[in-house]
């Protein structure tokens, strides 16, 4: 999939939004990306997945791993494709870390897998489980790289669309100063 392909799809399932939003850090932004509204959609998330492990077919993937909850999604139909196991992270007393009998074996070949990143913590989190497990790392696969580049791993990193996504302070927004509603979409849920 191209990333034209990819940023439509989103839109398409209204994941991608433009309007005018407080995010739940504070600032305000005219773009918005809710995951889940595809995720929910198991043909559109199959088709992402499925493009995102053809980036890493033939590097011998023997896990695919993410972060609960999005990535439990993503781990599962990467895993299928790429007919590795596929296991989730979750936060145990504020650590990452593997539970429910999940195990990663020294030498075996990671690949880490998280929906949208934007400062990328999570996904250091996991890659750091991943070390401490011995683990060997293959690469992170992203759905959505919204970092403008930020988000540095320290390996293969591969994302089906990179966006920039510009935030305001509320005083200095533009769509404030030109009284555009704003939509609590960070907050609210709605």
């Amino acid at each position: 999939m191209t990333e034209e392909e990819v940023r439509q799809l989103l839109v398409d399932t209204g994941a991608i939004m433009e309007g005018h939003f407080l995010l739940t850090s504070g600032l305000h932004s005219p773009l918005y990306v809710e995951k889940f509204q595809v995720l929910q959609w198991p043909e559109p998330t199959a088709r992402l997945c499925a493009a995102l492990a053809d980036r890493f077919r033939g590097d011998g993937v023997q896990v695919v791993v993410g972060p609960v909850t999005g990535g439990i999604i993503l781990a599962q139909l990467i895993g299928r494709v790429l007919g590795a196991r596929a296991i989730f992270t979750e936060r145990e007393n504020g650590v990452m870390t593997l539970r429910r009998g999940f195990y990663i074996e020294p030498g075996e070949r990671v690949l880490v897998v998280e929906d949208i990143v934007t400062t990328g913590g999570s996904v250091d989190e996991v890659l750091e489980v991943v070390r401490r497990q011995g683990g060997d790392l293959v690469g992170v696969a992203l759905l959505v790289d919204r970092s403008g580049g930020k988000a540095d791993f320290g390996v293969r990193t591969e994302s089906l669309l990179k966006l920039t996504v510009p935030t305001f302070k509320p005083e200095d927004c533009p769509q404030c100063r030109d009284g555009v509603p704003i939509t609590k979409r960070g907050r609210t849920g709605k």
